[in-house]
């Protein structure tokens, strides 16, 4: 490797448990490792502060390995009238851009107009749009033709189209941003622990002062105190809060709204711009865009009662999806053209007097209690670094962190982080890894190709630096394949599994796998039984 790239750190679960015992005092403990919770890490970890962060599952193991790999302002949110959210997260979709190049990138998107006005009224929104994002912009809003909008998105159907506007927003690889959000919180001193669960949140006078949490391996229970304790698990946050309490909090902060999404090969939408439906038959905003050489449809927002670690699409969204996309694509795609399904749900927080769940703000909460827990609510990817800054920030406002350092992840690159852009709507592969690409190549099995890109060598690279324990954390987040082509992950699961058994001498979940990839090409609906495909 170059000398000015540093070597990538080990992250041997044994040294990692081994600090853990330590009789430390650490100012922050986190709790949950999705962005939010990994975000909150790297702030005050880059403050000086001694930080700690415990995930129960796998990190982005939720909600943020889930989302529709958009790094964006929210279109949606202007026609809501939210011009502070939207002017936040064009801010804040700059920086993840800037920080992290070799995990995301600008895209265009061709929006198609069919009726007489609709062409005026998106491109006038979209200029607004611009507008908003002043010097962060990614490039100028553009009118279209209908043979324009032909030579941009040839995949629409010619019938009635009256034309078009072209506008930027940016795209990402969620899961693997997670990673390097982790990994970068390590490289400035933070411990970070996955498999690691939260059982209690320890109070002493009234006051919270540390916690306890379970090695999910090994059984073991580890005391860990703290000064302040942030609550970032996302849709647990409610569930966290009721720990150590002799009554639940009267009030949730939160309800769920489900976003599905299904894949499909990318010849349904070849080339290199998205497609943004502005409005479909019931109100919603429809995406189809590129990524890692399939094409995602997404998404939904339908209501859920509870949280779930695995929730899958309803047939319902899966026929919405589809069948939203059949009108505006020359060539429709199928349910026996979809590669995998998959669902994440949003933790929205409550407000009085909703009545859907896409009408709810999309805007983040910190919440100090009077014992002293600080929990951070809502949000959405694009904002998490904003949404860790005023977490930590509030932590010492609360007078819980003590430290005069401001925030500097605004201008703080992630571990890989390269000059140089890839093509998210290629297929993966090494470039994903950015400035480590030389590390990665250097391990055994670099030219062994297992499938759709991922070598042996990722595979070890996975388990002796990015914390990856089982054949899940492997090809669902470490690489993407379970949520391209679930077949072609359940084809490279016993080799996965063997490799990862030689490094990490434990078993790697095979079964346990193939059990929940089988689950990506099923979809269930609440009473009446589920529905499948084979082809």
């Amino acid at each position: 490797m170059s000398a000015s790239v540093p070597q990538p750190a080990r992250t041997d679960r044994a040294a990692l448990l081994a600090r853990l015992a330590e009789p430390v005092d650490y100012d922050l403990a986190v709790i949950g490792g999705g962005a939010t919770g990994l975000g909150v890490a790297l702030d005050a970890a880059t403050r000086g502060l001694r930080v700690v962060l415990l995930e129960a599952q796998d990190f982005a193991k939720g909600t943020s390995s889930r989302a529709t790999k958009l790094v964006h302002g929210g279109v949606r949110y202007l026609g809501q009238g939210n011009f502070a959210l939207v002017r936040e997260a064009l801010r804040e979709r700059q920086v993840l851009l800037r920080n992290a190049p070799h995990l995301a990138q600008p895209l265009p998107f061709v929006v198609p107009a069919y009726r007489l006005g609709e062409k005026p009224f998106y491109g006038l929104g979209l200029v607004l749009y611009d507008v908003l994002a002043g010097k962060a912009g990614l490039g100028r809003t553009r009118w279209l033709d209908p043979r324009e909008t032909l030579v941009r998105q040839p995949a629409l159907r010619a019938d009635g189209l009256r034309g078009g506007v072209e506008y930027w927003d940016g795209q990402f690889d969620d899961a693997r941003m997670a990673i390097a959000l982790a990994r970068t919180a390590a490289r400035a001193g933070a411990l970070l622990l996955n498999y690691c669960r939260v059982t209690a949140i320890v109070r002493e006078g009234g006051q919270v002062v540390g916690v306890r949490c379970e090695d999910g391996e090994t059984g073991r229970s580890y005391a860990v105190r703290a000064r302040c304790v942030v609550n970032a698990a996302g849709i647990w946050v409610d569930a966290v809060r009721a720990l150590g309490r002799e009554s639940a909090p009267s009030e949730p902060m939160i309800t769920y709204s489900q976003g599905a999404h299904v894949v499909v090969p990318g010849s349904f939408l070849p080339g290199d711009r998205a497609l943004l439906v502005p409005r479909t038959r019931d109100g919603r905003v429809l995406f189809a865009l590129p990524w890692m050489g399939k094409t995602i449809i997404g998404t939904t927002d339908t209501p859920r009662p509870a949280a779930e670690i695995e929730p899958r699409p309803l047939p319902l969204e899966v026929d919405f999806l589809l069948g939203e996309i059949a009108r505006y694509l020359a060539k429709p795609p199928g349910v026996e053209d979809v590669s995998s399904a998959w669902a994440g749900l949003r933790p929205l927080v409550r407000t009085d007097g909703f009545t859907s769940t896409k009408n709810i703000s999309r805007e983040h909460v910190v919440r100090v209690e009077r014992d002293g827990l600080v929990t951070v609510a809502g949000g959405k990817w694009t904002t998490y670094r904003a949404m860790a800054e005023d977490a930590v920030d509030a932590c010492i406002d609360a007078g819980l962190l003590k430290t005069n350092k401001p925030s500097l992840t605004s201008d703080w690159p992630l571990v890989g982080a390269a000059s140089g852009r890839r093509r998210l709507g290629d297929g993966p592969g090494i470039r994903g890894y950015g400035s480590e690409q030389e590390a990665v190549l250097a391990l055994p099995g670099a030219e062994r190709d297992l499938g759709c890109g991922l070598t042996e060598a990722m595979v070890r690279f996975a388990a002796r630096h990015e914390y990856a324990r089982t054949v899940e954390d492997v090809l669902a987040r470490r690489s993407r394949l379970l949520f391209l082509d679930v077949r072609l992950a359940l084809e490279a699961a016993d080799e996965v599994g063997r490799l990862l058994q030689e490094e990490t001498g434990r078993d790697p979940g095979v079964a346990a796998f193939r059990e929940l990839a089988a689950s990506y090409l099923r979809w269930s609906g609440d009473s009446s039984g589920s529905t499948s495909f084979s082809r």
